[in-house]
């Protein structure tokens, strides 16, 4: 089993940066794939991007290309999401997600462990 618990959520105004951080802990040696996904209310969780665990090779959205970094240090079990150039559309609660496949998928499905996520709110 893999505990993931993300950091870092809060109000940021449009143009503001936040940066988030997802711990795992656990057997987290059978994690081969990361992502970061996130949920407005009334909409569908979407996929922001992933990072393959072992490579470090990072896929993203296109809603968070050239904005968002995702990062990893594989010492610390941690995954991190960098936002910057926020909008009010970036506005819902942000999941991380692990899976124990070697893709980093886009589908909620690819994924095995979730964590509790963390509210994000850009205001205008």
């Amino acid at each position: 089993q893999v505990r993931l618990v993300e950091f870092g959520g809060g109000l940021v105004q449009a143009g503001g940066s936040l940066g988030l951080s997802c711990a795992a802990s656990g057997r987290t040696d059978s994690v081969y794939s990361m992502g970061w996904f996130r949920q407005a209310p009334g909409k569908d969780r979407e996929f922001v991007g992933g990072v393959s665990w072992a490579s470090g090779t990072t896929y993203y959205a296109d809603s968070a290309k050239g904005r968002f970094t995702i990062s990893r240090d594989n010492a610390k079990n941690t995954m991190y999401l960098q936002m910057n150039s926020l909008k009010p559309e970036d506005t819902a609660v942000y999941y991380c997600a692990a899976g124990r496949s070697g893709s980093v998928g886009s589908e909620v499905y690819v994924y095995d462990y979730w964590g509790q996520g963390t509210q994000v709110t850009v205001s205008s």
